[in-house]
């Protein structure tokens, strides 16, 4: 690594590595808002320790909840919202701790400011902010429906039914669900517009609210949860399947073999669509119940992949179909464009700029596969970004990440590991 950027290593030949990646940051941000909302302190086991997992817990703290850090694990005490002094969350660029926690404000009395990083004043959140005004909490954001702005709650929520457009991020329906037990009467979602994206992001986050105590009811469009007195002493987070990506995808793009330790053989997490994926693309996978194996050919099948429900892997994704054997389609990803950057403008311009035939759709990208050649890889403040800029530096040298640090909103260990997987 120099000055701002890091030079992605090239792999000396077919790859034979075992990793284990951190815990989810879905999981995680999920399981730290349900223990903060528990009648009892919980011990979530294993968590991600990163940017976003940090500025979830100071979130938490500022709300009136208590975090101690206990070696690997985390014991989450339940928020006590006392007190009229005003208050600040600092959100960084973390969509969780944006969306998840402005619900947990009104359960208070005082006023909270929440801010960030420049990025996530672009980034979607006017629906949800909608719908805790109809709720009943005074949302101050001078017509802007993004951060900076300021919540202030009446001692609780009633609760009740409410309408949402979660079309922009399933974040906004998973704000809300995960909030409702702590509600007087808890909540009925009816979800107007577009369907949201990431499906398996809201299974996820129904089968934490069981683990929790909470009934969970779907019926269609709506969602009903009722208020419910939450516990669970100790709760063990999984690996993270997303940023497990990289390193399935190196199997796929230098050849070899890579196991990642500790999959899950049950999971709602997303990532695991990775699992049929790389069988469509030719390689062979191996789940068991220590993990999953990916033995790689070096050679990438073109494919039309539709990611509505996966969009969160599109990067790397990406990256791994600029080495395929034809031309790739990927759809299903429009809202990309409101994620950490615009997802689909950044991949386009960066992989187009190394040789690649990539275009933006309406709604995806187009990639025509070319002879690729190094050059500064740009990554926008974005972690998906530095990991597909790993995956293209396996076969290209002298790929030159920018900003390598940006890793750390979920794998601060990211380059060290990714040097260690290629020996």
């Amino acid at each position: 690594m120099s000055g701002n950027t890091w030079t992605a290593p090239t792999a000396p030949g077919p790859l034979d590595a075992s990793v284990r990646v951190p815990g989810s940051k879905s999981i995680t941000n999920r399981a730290f808002v349900l223990a903060a909302l528990s009648a009892a302190p919980t011990l979530v086991r294993r968590p991600l320790d990163s940017r976003d997992a940090r500025l979830m817990q100071g979130a938490l703290t500022a709300l009136g909840g208590g975090v101690e850090r206990r070696g690997d694990d985390v014991l989450v005490s339940p928020l006590a919202p006392e007190g009229t002094e005003p208050a600040s969350v600092v959100l960084g660029n973390a969509g969780t701790v944006a969306r998840f926690t402005p619900a947990l404000a009104g359960l208070g009395s005082r006023p909270v400011l929440f801010d960030g990083d420049e990025a996530i004043r672009r980034r979607p959140i006017a629906p949800l902010l909608r719908a805790l005004r109809d709720l009943g909490l005074d949302v101050e954001d001078e017509g802007r429906g993004a951060p900076p702005f300021t919540v202030r709650g009446h001692g609780g929520i009633a609760g009740g039914k409410v309408e949402l457009d979660s079309s922009a991020s399933s974040q906004f329906l998973s704000a809300l669900l995960l909030a409702a037990p702590a509600f007087e009467s808890g909540v009925t979602v009816r979800l107007v517009g577009d369907a949201p994206p990431s499906e398996p992001h809201i299974a996820m986050t129904l089968d934490l609210l069981r683990r929790f105590g909470a009934a969970p009811e779907r019926s269609g469009v709506e969602f009903h949860v009722p208020a419910t007195a939450l516990s669970c002493p100790e709760y063990e987070v999984e690996p993270d399947l997303s940023t497990a990506a990289p390193f399935v995808a190196a199997a796929a793009v230098a050849g070899g073999t890579v196991r990642v330790e500790g999959w899950p053989q049950h999971t709602t997490q997303p990532g695991d669509w990775l699992r049929s994926l790389l069988t469509e693309l030719g390689q062979r996978v191996e789940l068991d119940e220590t993990g999953l194996t990916v033995t790689g050919t070096g050679e990438v099948r073109a494919a039309r992949l539709d990611l509505h429900e996966v969009g969160e892997l599109t990067p790397v994704v990406a990256a791994m179909l600029c080495f395929g054997d034809g031309p790739s389609v990927i759809s299903g990803v429009a809202h990309l464009r409101g994620h950490e950057t615009d997802r689909l403008a950044a991949l386009a311009t960066e992989l187009s700029a190394l040789g690649a035939g990539v275009t933006e759709t309406a709604d995806g990208l187009a990639i025509t596969p070319a002879p690729l050649h190094g050059g500064v890889f740009h990554t926008y403040e974005d972690h998906r970004l530095v990991m597909a800029a790993a995956v293209l530096g396996l076969r290209v040298p002298g790929v030159e990440v920018e900003d390598p640090e940006t890793v750390g909103k979920t794998f601060p260990e990211f380059t060290a590991t990714w040097q260690a997987l290629l020996g």
